[in-house]
């Protein structure tokens, strides 16, 4: 029974961690439809201005959710191989696949939080005479939220399915196959 029970947390933790994922995503693809415009850009002689987009919030909530659930995934992931039971160890083929999977799940989630960091930062007002970087007014260039939601659905499988692989036991066919080479 309290194994059912520990099969039930495990699931509802990728669950949290598939939700909060899905939460930055959309909320990337929004920010990408409502990221400031080249019309919302307002000039005088040197000056500009360009005013705050809604894409300013929405990336953040989008940075906070991915870094949320990245915590989530590797707290999860470092729990099932410290409880693991130290006899029956994983093959090392499922190790390496884990592995592989988070190593790339940190490397997506790097790459998409310095796009979104980026790109929220230049979603924020722009007020005349101070702009985003020396004095001048960036817009954010299309596809760059898109771009970073798309890593973040990388970090988030990645993860999940580093997951679920080394959470995964021996096979009854492995187990027989032990079984029969004791005897």
């Amino acid at each position: 029974m309290e194994k059912k029970h520990h099969r039930y947390g495990f699931v509802f933790v990728l669950c949290i961690i598939i939700s909060l994922d899905l939460v930055s995503f959309i909320s990337c693809l929004i920010a990408e439809a409502k990221k400031a415009k080249r019309k919302d850009l307002k000039l005088d002689g040197k000056l500009c201005y360009l005013p705050e987009s809604h894409a300013h919030e929405l990336g953040i909530a989008a940075l906070i959710c991915l870094g949320v659930a990245q915590v989530i995934g590797n707290l999860l992931i470092c729990r099932i191989f410290c409880t693991r039971d130290k006899r029956n160890n994983c093959k090392t083929q499922k190790l390496r696949i884990a592995t592989a999977l988070l190593v790339l799940s940190w490397i997506s989630f790097g790459v998409a939080v310095i796009l979104l960091g980026a790109a929220t930062s230049m979603s924020r007002k722009q007020p005349y005479g101070k702009g985003w970087l020396d004095r001048e007014c960036y817009l954010v260039k299309d596809g760059v939220f898109g771009g970073s939601g798309g890593l973040v659905l990388v970090s988030s499988g990645s993860i999940v399915a580093a997951a679920i692989v080394s959470s995964q036991r021996k096979t009854q066919v492995e187990q027989r196959r032990r079984v029969h080479a004791q005897i």
